[in-house]
């Protein structure tokens, strides 16, 4: 079962979902993992109803980091963002579908973290 996720995580990591920027965009955010380097940003189009309607991930680093970002967008496209400013750790550790490291932990939360701090204001680590 962790050879499917595996290859799950390197499919969304070489083919990575909702990749790029967007022009315009009504909610942004760029931060950097400071234990590895690596960097991610995230460009948010939200509606009158504060769903999220597009949604764009840029940057680069490790598998890990770049196929959350790629699997998170997947699943926030068509959630309201105050909800996806509210997610925690534990979601998307699931959404992975494998066991993540402690040293590998950052890598894998740094899409949402990117996330929090577009739809909140409040770039902290998601517990």
């Amino acid at each position: 079962m962790d050879e499917l996720y595996r290859d799950y995580i390197l499919d969304h990591y070489k083919n990575p979902r909702n990749f790029g920027t967007l022009e315009p965009h009504d909610l942004e955010h760029h931060d950097v993992n400071p234990l590895c380097g690596d960097e991610l940003g995230v460009h948010l189009i939200v509606d009158g109803e504060g769903t999220i309607t597009g949604l764009r991930f840029h940057g680069q680093g490790c598998a890990i980091s770049q196929a959350s970002a790629s699997i998170a967008s997947e699943e926030l496209i068509g959630m309201k963002a105050d909800e996806a400013g509210a997610l925690g750790a534990e979601w998307i550790i699931d959404l992975l579908g494998i066991d993540i490291s402690p040293t590998r932990r950052k890598c894998a939360l740094l899409s949402l973290k990117v996330m929090r701090g577009a739809t909140t204001g409040n770039p902290s680590w998601p517990e």
